[in-house]
């Protein structure tokens, strides 16, 4: 077996730490006992993870280069079971992963900026509001950047220093052996939780996180056409990351409070008017409020406040009105209609006169005795039809 990590892998005494990698990779791909279980393969795949052990390790290839001896025991090692190797480089080899920086197989120490978390607020504004648009100010409770450290997390006057422990590179290595021999894995360092870094000072503003908690007042402009359930993206007015990152993303969730007046299907408005019996078959001209009445800067604003609605004689009770345009603008654009049911009224009480008027009014009509009308249960109210029941 050749001595010469160069040699086993292929590469010139010269080669950098990707060229190392590539030819690791490439070999690896070619000799791992899963792919080439040969006994003389086995041995060769040792062999090769070995050099690279030495080569992608800067101090050992410097010991090599030297002459010395980076294992101090041969460069088979103890039992011919060779030395310790990345089981990342491994997986790279077959997975494509990218490894770490320097050819050290690790993914370098965590960085202590992060984007901060989105945050969900929910309010509750009227029909109109949500029909027409509103602005609304909102006080927020979120994390901010710590006006102390200016987001690092030191004390004013103190930095962060390498950990010592893994050496400011975030992970420290876990030997175990294995039938390829120790495969060495890459963990977190638990001293500075993969920083790399440690805080020797925090700051006493924000303990170190680079954030406090703050309450703030923002506006949030309301489109036309929203309806419950519609959520308002606010970029980058949520909570601030770690380490003063930048922040997330604020949701404002609308609810809309139900209205004495007007039901909202979609972009349509439901309403329902009563009339008496008498306005029903005579006809009658109604005057009714429109949504635009509730709100403030209507009146006088050249807003249409109200409209007439013309029953014809002979409405019958149950019948619908739909007035075009006059419903709830879409996110989209357009408009849904107003849909009015009317109810006809039967007088409960009557006096004396009034009856004898109605009574008369049926013999002239030869409803004194009326057979009267099957209705299906399809068929169903006003009131029925407009609410679901």
């Amino acid at each position: 077996m050749s001595q010469d990590p160069y040699d086993l892998l292929g590469v010139a005494r010269d080669a950098d730490a990707d060229t190392i990698k590539k030819a690791y990779r490439k070999l690896a791909r070619q000799l791992h006992p899963d792919v080439n279980p040969d006994p003389a393969t086995q041995e060769k795949f040792k062999e090769v993870s070995q050099a690279y052990e030495v080569l992608s390790d800067p101090q050992k290839r410097q010991a090599f280069d030297r002459g010395g001896d980076p294992f101090g025991g041969g460069f088979g090692g103890a039992g011919g079971q060779g030395a310790g190797f990345s089981f990342t480089d491994i997986m790279d080899a077959f997975f494509g992963g990218q490894g770490g920086q320097g050819g050290q197989g690790g993914r370098g120490p965590r960085s202590r900026v992060r984007r901060g978390q989105d945050a969900l607020i929910r309010i509750e504004i009227d029909l109109a509001e949500a029909a027409f648009g509103v602005s609304r100010e909102l006080k927020v409770d979120t994390a901010v950047v710590c006006t102390t450290c200016h987001g690092d997390g030191a004390a004013p006057g103190s930095q962060p220093v390498p950990c010592e422990t893994c050496r400011g590179v975030g992970e420290v290595a876990h030997v175990q052996r294995s039938f390829l021999g120790e495969v060495r894995t890459l963990r977190p360092c638990a001293a500075c939780r993969g920083f790399g870094s440690i805080i020797p000072e925090p700051c006493r503003e924000c303990s170190g996180d680079g954030r406090v908690r703050s309450r703030r007042t923002l506006t949030v402009k309301i489109p036309a056409g929203v309806d419950t359930g519609t959520r308002i993206q606010l970029s980058e007015q949520g909570e601030v990351g770690p380490g003063g990152g930048p922040a997330g993303d604020l949701y404002v969730e609308i609810h809309v409070a139900e209205h004495d007046v007007f039901v909202r299907q979609g972009n349509d408005l439901h309403c329902a008017v009563s009339v008496p019996m008498t306005a029903a078959a005579l006809g009658t001209t109604l005057t009714l409020p429109t949504l635009e009445a509730d709100v403030e800067s209507g009146a006088g604003s050249g807003v249409e406040t109200e409209f007439e609605l013309e029953i014809a004689p002979g409405t019958q009770s149950g019948s619908d009105q739909v007035l075009r345009g006059r419903g709830v603008p879409g996110l989209r654009g357009g408009r849904g209609d107003l849909i009015v049911s009317i109810a006809v009224e039967t007088p409960g009480k009557l006096d004396a006169r009034q009856e004898e008027l109605l009574r008369e009014l049926a013999a002239l009509r030869g409803e004194e005795t009326p057979d009267g009308h099957v209705r299906g249960p399809a068929q169903k109210s006003v009131f029925g039809r407009l609410f679901g029941h």
